[in-house]
């Protein structure tokens, strides 16, 4: 009896935990876009100057909720989930960042946008920069956050860090390790990279740990980060010449810092560099009003 009351408890618990991850604005709208071969799960909002808005790992696009509802209001407001993430199909090749950068191009252009401005954290960055090489002239502003570029100086420094050991992990075995502990993996990333780890909620880590249990998903996240050596050699040759559009440079205080703007020095001539104080890597879930003032303040200057 103890145990049937105890299962009813949980059960009736189980919703309002889910309800703590916050929604999209009804004005936002859902569809799924073919995209350079792949299916893109897109969320779309607003009207004005059109803004992308790019996740990374431990993430999907809702990430993205408080900094949308920002700028919907002004702004159209496209927010992708990457291949092999979230609701986006997970194909078994293509999670190089030019690829990807391609597979934002297209979707930008399935829905009848030209130009936009580009913002993206953790491999979001390393997508976000390299749609901006890719796409010079369609990119008006690009806003990294908080993650290095491979291949940009001080890449062979940086990619050193013991921290980074999941850049090279990967394959049948480790899929097979990880699979039905995707949130102790998950809870590996949000609690060494976070500043308080508190501040990235259990609704927040159970929402995700459940995206990424989905079939492909943790494959599609190796390969995401097992790709990077290849980004590296295309970065490489991309900063030879440097980006000339305005750089936001975004770090945590507790994570990447002042070296996000050391980074995109190496490879644009107009970078604003700004450290958000008591944030780790997690800016969103951690200090997400300083963000997304940052972010807004930025994007409203004209250049």
């Amino acid at each position: 009896m103890r145990a049937k009351c105890l299962a009813i408890v949980l059960m009736l618990l189980a919703p309002a935990a889910r309800a703590e991850v916050e929604q999209f604005p009804s004005s936002f709208k859902t569809k799924t876009i073919a995209a350079n071969g792949t299916q893109i799960h897109v969320r779309v909002g607003g009207q004005g100057p059109a803004v992308i808005l790019i996740h990374g790992f431990g993430d999907t696009g809702d990430m993205w909720v408080k900094l949308g509802a920002d700028l919907v209001r002004d702004h159209t407001v496209v927010v992708p989930d990457l291949r092999g993430m979230g609701l986006s199909s997970k194909p078994d090749n293509g999670y190089d960042k030019w690829t990807q950068a391609a597979d934002m191009r297209a979707v930008l252009a399935a829905l009848g946008i030209e130009k936009a401005a580009v913002v993206g954290h953790d491999i979001g960055t390393m997508v976000a920069y390299a749609y901006a090489a890719r796409y010079r002239d369609l990119t008006e502003k690009l806003i990294v956050m908080d993650a290095p570029v491979p291949g940009v100086p001080p890449w062979d420094e940086v990619v050193r860090s013991p921290q980074l050991w999941h850049f090279d992990l990967g394959g049948s075995d480790m899929e097979r390790l990880v699979k039905g502990r995707e949130r102790i993996y998950l809870d590996r990333f949000w609690n060494d990279f976070a500043g308080t780890p508190s501040r990235i909620a259990e609704a927040t880590r159970r929402h995700y740990a459940e995206l990424y249990a989905r079939p492909g998903a943790m494959r599609a996240a190796f390969a995401q980060f097992r790709s990077i050596r290849n980004d590296a050699e295309d970065n490489k040759k991309a900063i030879a010449t440097k980006l000339t559009i305005p750089v936001l440079a975004v770090g945590g205080e507790k994570s990447f810092g002042a070296t996000e703007a050391v980074v995109m020095r190496n490879a644009a001539t107009d970078v604003t560099e700004l450290v958000i104080p008591d944030a780790g890597h997690w800016l969103m879930e951690e200090q997400p009003a300083a963000t997304v003032k940052a972010i807004r303040q930025f994007l409203d200057t004209k250049k």
